[in-house]
């Protein structure tokens, strides 16, 4: 689990006991705690997610009612904990309070921060062109490209370049929500609306209304959903899961896929009708296999980033290690760079060489 929370980019801490638990939420702004249902919730000031053994009601009832916002058993739902961690962020104040009452503003994250797009490759540069091009208008941008080339961070700077850049940039993963619950997501619910809609909640299209709204992976939407988000492109206007109040947003749509949505459309497993109004203009984020002149820039940038991070001096690496590190392939793109990079670094001494990289690098 901790491994592919740190593939999806969260920034995790472990601890061995309920004490060291309650020094890390103490010592370090966190978002959320991962618990074992035996470790008391009134202990922790974050918003608390239980994992059980087993699927159990009354355990699963006894955590919610003790504050936790999730109950998962064994063996681990992950695209339901990645949809949950993720929806912390869009909790209301009320709810947060509820949770988390002691310095939860201090700790939320800033409305879009990024990270720079490194790399002085002609791909990448096309990639920065375009933003700059394409960010002042309310085009709808569609961005191409494999697992982990940096398809958010294109979206990220389309919004910071727009003139929505102060209003709200708002993310949803499409592959990541349970297909019954991507409609409540996206619009919202009323009171009642279904069993657990125990109040009226908005959905990412309100959240984001002034801004930009950012739907990764949407090649995995049902076509259900993805009727209903032509509906709301097409007029500008959502309706809430149980609702029948037509509600105006105004929202700029980046999406984003992984795959060849050409071949999805011919399937029958993607509305033309939605790719065409999605992408309006492409961007195609090259993979990291095209652009390896641009890979001793990322390591630079991911050593003196992580060092810090981890409160480490700044290792050195040694150039065979770095023309090692640029002649893999990297199927992961620059997500498992990163976590390469990571790796090399906690399990180095004061240098990283090419020994380190050939026995720590499967890539």
């Amino acid at each position: 689990m901790v491994e592919r929370l740190k593939f999806e980019n969260f920034t995790t801490f472990e601890a061995d006991s309920e004490q060291a638990a309650h020094e890390i939420c103490s010592s370090t702004p966190c978002d959320a705690a991962i618990v074992g249902s035996d470790i008391s919730l009134d202990s922790l000031d974050v918003p608390k997610i239980v994992i059980g053994q087993e699927p159990n009601i009354e355990t699963a009832l006894a955590a919610v009612r003790h504050g936790a916002i999730d109950y998962l058993s064994t063996p681990i739902d992950m695209n339901r904990l990645l949809w949950r961690l993720r929806s912390i962020d869009d909790m209301g104040d009320e709810e947060l309070m509820r949770i988390r009452p002691v310095q939860r503003n201090a700790s939320r994250r800033t409305n879009c921060a990024t990270q720079p797009i490194i790399g002085r490759s002609s791909a990448i540069e096309h990639v920065r062109r375009m933003i700059q091009r394409v960010a002042p208008s309310d085009a709808r941008v569609l961005v191409l490209g494999e697992n982990g080339t940096g398809k958010e961070l294109v979206a990220r700077w389309l919004h910071l370049k727009s003139h929505r850049a102060a209003a709200p940039f708002v993310e949803v993963n499409c592959a990541a929500i349970p297909s019954e619950l991507i409609e409540s997501e996206l619009f919202g619910h009323e009171k009642g609306s279904f069993t657990s809609a125990v109040k009226q909640r908005k959905g990412k299209f309100e959240l984001a209304n002034g801004g930009t709204l950012f739907m990764d992976e949407i090649g995995d939407m049902s076509l259900a959903a993805q009727a209903k988000v032509l509906r709301a492109l097409q007029e500008n206007k959502i309706t809430r899961v149980g609702g029948d109040k037509d509600i105006p947003v105004d929202v700029r749509v980046v999406a984003a896929t992984n795959k060849d949505i050409r071949h999805e459309i011919a399937a029958g497993h993607f509305r033309e009708d939605l790719y065409h109004r999605l992408s309006v203009i492409e961007i195609d984020v090259p993979p990291l296999r095209e652009r390896q002149d641009d890979i001793s820039l990322l390591v630079d940038h991911f050593i003196t980033e992580i060092c810090t991070r981890h409160e480490i001096d700044v290792k050195h690496i040694d150039n065979d290690a770095v023309d090692l590190l640029s002649h893999c392939q990297w199927t992961g793109n620059i997500r498992e760079l990163h976590n390469v990079v990571e790796r090399l670094i906690i399990l180095s001494d004061d240098r990283i060489t090419a020994d380190a990289v050939r026995l720590y690098c499967h890539a």
